[in-house]
């Protein structure tokens, strides 16, 4: 596994920060660049995690993060995924080879079929099954919700909301026979009226796309995340543990680095 040494310079001091969350959609098992943004390949993820496991990142669910955020004080890096793409059944594999955990959120309205909601260009196919998601929950990792219909809920009327919420959540539960307690919101769309129904409908913690730190606004309901793309090298994943960023590109880190030297010159 290959790493640019600036990179890893970088790298040495993450985790200083306290824990942070990594959003993946699709793991695709072709060569080469998936053209979905929020896809990776597989070689890409496998390297990824291969560097989380070789410096030492921790990887549990959200669950246990939020159960026991004093206990993951170290690098901790929680690892998520949006919707429930079958394709993820390889990266379940790639986990459990290397003993790390993940929590998947699924939208429940579409367990083993199609997505039901618009289509941005994603990965053809169905999403995990009934029997798919039991076993992945087997293996210690987390099962929780996306809202039954993927839908946005800053702009969805007050029993829509509701009944996103409530639904996925009844349905997950009978479907793995286990309570289901975290919670994504699609599209990274929140707000207050959001977040209180999200606490109305039995959950304990919710993560956003809003960048930086996992825990840094203290409210189990607002956790942030950051974005996998397809474009992620091991190198740019490093940076981003750093920063807590998804903008990690040297160019935005020169300009950033430029703007420091400049203020320290006006001292």
């Amino acid at each position: 596994m290959w790493i640019d040494p600036l990179s890893r310079l970088i790298h040495r001091h993450a985790g200083q920060h306290g824990p942070v969350m990594l959003m993946y959609h699709s793991v695709s098992p072709r060569n080469g660049t998936p053209d979905w943004p929020w896809a990776v390949s597989i070689q890409r993820f496998r390297s990824q995690l291969d560097f989380l496991a070789e410096a030492g990142w921790a990887t549990p669910t959200m669950a246990e993060l939020v159960a026991a955020p004093e206990k993951w004080a170290g690098r901790t890096a929680v690892i998520t995924f949006d919707d429930g793409y079958v394709d993820n059944l390889v990266a379940w594999e790639e986990l459990q080879k290397r003993g790390m955990r993940a929590t998947w959120f699924m939208v429940s309205g579409s367990i083993a079929r199609e997505p039901a909601w618009p289509d941005d260009g994603r990965p053809a196919g169905r999403l995990l099954n009934a029997a798919e998601l039991r076993a992945i929950q087997a293996t210690g990792m987390e099962i929780g919700s996306h809202t039954a219909n993927h839908v946005r809920l800053t702009e969805a009327d007050d029993n829509v909301l509701r009944g996103e919420l409530s639904n996925s959540k009844e349905v997950l539960e009978d479907v793995l026979g286990s309570e289901i307690s975290s919670f994504a919101y699609p599209y990274g769309a929140w707000d207050a009226r959001s977040v209180n129904a999200v606490r109305a409908a039995g959950y304990r913690a919710a993560c956003t796309t809003r960048t930086g730190w996992a825990l840094r606004d203290g409210d189990a309901c607002q956790l942030r995340r950051l974005t996998m793309f397809n474009t992620d090298t091991v190198g740019s994943l490093a940076r981003k543990l750093y920063f807590g960023s998804n903008d990690v590109s040297w160019h935005t880190l020169a300009n950033h680095t430029l703007k420091r030297l400049r203020n320290r010159a006006r001292l």
